[in-house]
């Protein structure tokens, strides 16, 4: 029971950040569109198909019903970004008008791994708890 609870709130307030920056993706793309690797063109494009599904996939983690397909969504989604990130760092890319160095982009790296595990711990223990209260 209070795992469910601490699972539900949790899952809440990881989905929060995805659906605020999904948001901006649709408020302020040009501070998003440098990022967008240039071999797959159309950055706008790409900025609000990416800040459709931070709000989906955010949301999704909102709610039960849909928590453990939307944490699988969105460590594939997180997994997918890195590209741009990675676009970010190689080519050494700024974004909002600053550049960052090696460490912080590695930092960036380890943030986004932690964050896929995140997603897994929560898609793991909603299937479990889905099952448990049905």
């Amino acid at each position: 029971m209070v795992r469910n609870w601490i699972l539900s709130v949790g899952s809440i307030i990881f989905g929060i950040p995805f659906v605020l920056i999904g948001v901006d993706h649709f408020i302020d793309p040009s501070w998003y569109e440098p990022i967008v690797p240039e071999i797959i063109g159309f950055p706008t494009f790409w900025v609000y198909a990416s800040g459709f599904f931070e709000i989906i996939l955010g949301l999704g983690l909102m709610f039960q019903k849909t928590r453990r397909i939307s944490a699988y969504g969105v460590a594939l989604m997180l997994l997918v970004l890195y590209w741009a990130n990675f676009n970010m760092w190689i080519n050494d890319i700024a974004i909002g008008g600053s550049k960052f160095g090696t460490e912080w982009h590695i930092m960036r790296a380890i943030i986004q791994v932690m964050l896929i595990i995140i997603c897994l711990i929560i898609a793991k223990y909603s299937s479990e708890s889905s099952t448990l209260s049905e």
